[in-house]
């Protein structure tokens, strides 16, 4: 683990004087990032600025590729509409038509677990991170990270492991917070998810799922119940009030703790009748989003 912490524990780099020049206003380019030998999606807003903007990865589930879930997830509009970079990266692990993340001790669906040759996912991402800093586009202190399925599983990740570098995550269909436990996979593992500080969290799901299903099970690598993994996360935040449950008309059941350590919040939306898919509402996610700073 202390590996992957290298890769994003490089000292933020100052803001460059010059305009953000990566791409044109409110179109979508692969783009090469910086020496890692590796490209990602990016959407720019519709409306250019001198100033670096909020930074918004949306990470694929396993199988797909950044091209894929920027198509599915709508969030190329609301980066026009709210001013914020998209950045859709593909996995280090190639599967099927597409790719699946490196998360350590974690299959991907096709049962295979992260060979040492796969590149460090982590890593990656932080040098993005540094990079899109470096060019005067991001604010380093407005970086977030959402994703579905397996990039639920991988936005979970980088909660637990890279903590410092994000202000909030928002996993959909996808939250974990660790490894299941290899003694009692109904509950995670602590080893494996230790944030280095108090982290927002916002999680979205379907009752209808059945590959991650809301109550547990499901597989190996999901195993414990969306609950369980927003309790921990509140343990994890410091959270002393909650869970508030509330269900809107039947629609959707959101459970919240609130009076987090370093204003942060752990929440979770749970849509009746959705299954496995984006079931985010993409201006509420974003609105979550907009409210932290890494710094407060």
């Amino acid at each position: 683990m202390l590996l992957m912490l290298a890769g994003l524990a490089a000292p933020r780099t100052g803001h460059a004087a010059d305009r953000c020049r990566l791409g044109m206003a409110g179109a979508t380019r692969a783009l090469p990032v910086g020496d890692t030998g590796r490209s990602m999606e990016v959407h720019m807003p519709a409306t250019g600025a001198a100033q670096p903007r909020p930074l918004v990865f949306v990470l694929h589930g396993s199988g797909s590729s950044g091209e894929g879930v920027l198509r599915d997830s709508g969030l190329a509009a609301l980066s026009d509409s709210e001013n914020f970079i998209l950045a859709a990266p593909d996995g280090a692990i190639p599967l099927g038509k597409g790719y699946a993340w490196n998360i350590p001790g974690v299959p991907t669906v096709d049962g295979k677990l992260p060979g040492k040759d796969d590149a460090d996912d982590v890593a990656y991402i932080g040098a993005a991170i540094d990079w899109m800093v470096a060019k005067g586009c991001a604010d380093p202190d407005r970086v977030y990270v959402t994703g579905i399925s397996g990039g639920g599983r991988m936005t979970s990740w980088l909660g637990c492991v890279a903590a410092d570098r994000f202000a909030a995550i928002a996993p959909v269909v996808g939250l974990r917070a660790g490894n299941p436990l290899k003694s009692d996979p109904a509950r995670p593992d602590p080893a494996t998810c230790r944030p280095a500080r108090p982290l927002p969290v916002l999680a979205f799901a379907g009752d209808a799922d059945t590959v991650n299903p809301v109550d547990g099970g499901g597989a190996g690598y999901w195993q414990y119940s969306m609950d369980t993994a927003l309790t921990r996360w509140a343990a994890l935040d410091g959270c002393k009030a909650g869970p508030q449950r509330i269900d809107f008309t039947g629609k959707v059941l959101t459970i919240r703790y609130d009076d987090c350590s370093g204003n942060a919040s752990v929440s979770g939306w749970i849509y009746h009748g959705r299954g496995h898919e984006w079931v985010a509402d993409n201006a509420a996610m974003w609105r979550f989003f907009e409210r932290h700073r890494s710094k407060s």
